[in-house]
């Protein structure tokens, strides 16, 4: 038996773990106080419906025992009520819907209830680094392939697939693509015609299609979400992905879901009832209570689906305002979280340090460190073949309070002295 430090030594599929890139930038940030405008974490007040859903919830004997493990009755029947007309079909709440401990729990199910070891997973990449580290744990292997600006570079929309190069990533081994729209971090809203285009090419290698869709309400300017599983032929081979957290803001809440035929749903929830067994039961009734509240206001002034797209608009405006009277290039996004920014007209150069880490993240500390600005670095979402097309990009977050914008935007005008 192979020893560490004493011990059995841990499973070779750890191989590839060290230390969580959020672990370390959010030590980092929290060490040196700094303006956090780079996870994903919406710091604003949470409405008032939402936290009277709370208190509605928890006076509810059984919203505090164990409930279903595939969801909760309430809170896949409101599911299914909200998306049905969103996928042109009537969505069954009991066989059709799974949740879990967040998106992240549902992505984690997903990978694992269908890739054996040595299967491959087609990715677009940037991608959100959870989907390599499922890969890992269940011996698969990601094929990459990224999205490239094909126009002007500082719109999202701008940043697509060179095809020959997608389709060329597909093989017998191909078991599942891995897609995310909007897209996190470029903010890219996958087109009708870009999403069909991809269903094409997983139709004809017969692949599962797991659409990461978290961000689906929030959507700028006259951009349009489209949901590849509601186009025709699609249903019967996606998994359709979202979050309470980022719907609602909630992110602690950790509620997640997925959307899909009974044939793949029912392995996600084989998976699900041998790990987390079932979400807390609380704050699936309360989100419940959520979607039906707001539909009950939808199409009104207080539409919470009308408010966040246009607040976190505004926000990414007022940064992208500042970051471009420095000199920075910020990419405007179709929709979602977050914005990049190119920081090479900036001329820092970090080379001296010798880290041996990438330009962005030690462009990224130095930022947390010297000015107390904590953003994320693009290089961390790629792997190793295409990270210098990271070159000097990175990631802030426009889900954020009011007096967080503000701040930051102070501490990024100060950067032009630099």
């Amino acid at each position: 038996m192979k020893l560490e430090n004493g011990v059995p030594a841990p499973a070779n599929r750890l191989k590839n773990f060290g230390v969580n890139l959020w672990a370390e930038f959010s030590s980092l940030a929290k060490e040196h106080k700094a303006t956090n405008i780079g996870q994903g974490f919406p710091d604003f007040v949470v409405p008032d419906f939402l936290q009277e859903e709370v208190r509605k919830a928890v006076a509810i004997p059984s919203a505090n025992w164990y409930t279903r493990a595939q969801g909760h009755p309430r809170l896949v029947k409101e599911l299914a009520a909200e998306f049905s007309p969103l996928f042109n079909r009537s969505i069954d709440p009991m066989s059709e819907i799974v949740t879990g401990v967040g998106a992240y729990e549902v992505i984690y199910a997903a990978i694992t209830a269908f890739i054996n070891e040595g299967d491959e997973a087609v990715v677009i990449e940037p991608h959100f680094d959870c989907y390599a580290g499922d890969m890992d744990l269940s011996g698969g292997k990601l094929v990459r392939v990224p999205l490239r600006p094909t126009g002007d570079a500082k719109y999202a929309k701008n940043w697509t697939l060179d095809r020959e190069e997608f389709e060329a990533a597909f093989s017998e081994r191909t078991k599942m693509l891995i897609t995310t729209t909007p897209h996190n971090p470029i903010g890219k809203i996958f087109t009708k015609e870009e999403l069909e285009y991809i269903g094409s090419v997983c139709k004809k290698h017969n692949v599962i299609i797991l659409s990461d869709e978290v961000y689906e309400r929030v959507v700028f300017d006259d951009n349009e979400h489209v949901r590849i599983a509601s186009l025709p032929g699609m249903w019967e081979r996606c998994l359709t992905v979202g979050s309470a957290g980022k719907t609602f803001s909630v992110t602690g809440w950790k509620i997640g879901w997925a959307l899909g035929p009974a044939n793949l749903i029912s392995q996600l929830q084989h998976v699900s009832s041998c790990s987390t067994f079932t979400a807390p039961t609380l704050l699936q009734e309360a989100v419940a209570g959520a979607f039906e509240y707001e539909r009950s206001v939808a199409h009104t002034d207080d539409a919470y689906f009308k408010w966040l797209p246009a607040k976190l608009q505004q926000n990414c405006q007022m940064l992208s305002d500042a970051f471009s009277e420095i000199g920075c290039v910020p990419v405007w996004p179709d929709g979602g979280y977050f914005m990049i920014v190119d920081t090479a007209n900036m001329g820092w150069d970090f080379s001296d340090l010798k880290t041996g880490r990438c330009y962005d993240v030690d462009c990224v500390k130095w930022l947390t460190r010297e000015f107390k600005l904590a953003t994320i670095p693009i290089s961390v979402f790629y792997g190793n073949k295409n990270r210098h097309l990271a070159a000097k990009y990175i990631r802030v977050c426009c889900a954020k309070s009011d007096e967080t914008i503000v701040r930051a935007c102070q501490i990024i005008r100060s950067l032009k002295k630099q």
